[in-house]
């Protein structure tokens, strides 16, 4: 049986978890329109494919803009945000035990300094 899973709603959403890993969507809204802010996962590392429209994936260090069909890994410990454009879609893939009891975040100010 060929199982089906889609989300063309605003912001994150677990699509399917299958074993050890899980596979999201992430589409625009507020929290994804701009980079005020940083999280960090600490055992897991997590994946980004775009799918459709722009986004830009930011490290503390570094900022991408992102290639459609090109897989992006960000490894556990790295601080890490996405900002996308209004018509974008995601794919994210990440080990099913990434929850709020292993990641940290931190929010920057209006000037991007750290809070």
């Amino acid at each position: 049986m060929i199982e089906q899973y889609s989300y063309t709603d605003e912001g994150w959403n677990v699509l399917m978890e299958s074993g050890e890993w899980k596979i999201g969507m992430l589409r625009h809204n507020e929290r994804f329109s701009k980079f005020s802010e940083l999280e960090i996962h600490m055992l897991t590392d997590e994946a980004f494919v775009l799918l459709a429209g722009s986004a830009t994936l930011n490290t503390d260090s570094e900022q991408v803009e992102m290639k459609p069909l090109t897989v992006y890994n960000i490894p556990a410990g790295v601080w890490h945000h996405i900002v996308v454009s209004e018509d974008a879609s995601v794919l994210v893939v990440e080990n099913r035990n990434t929850s709020k009891e292993n990641t940290k975040k931190k929010y920057l100010n209006t000037q991007g300094g750290r809070v």
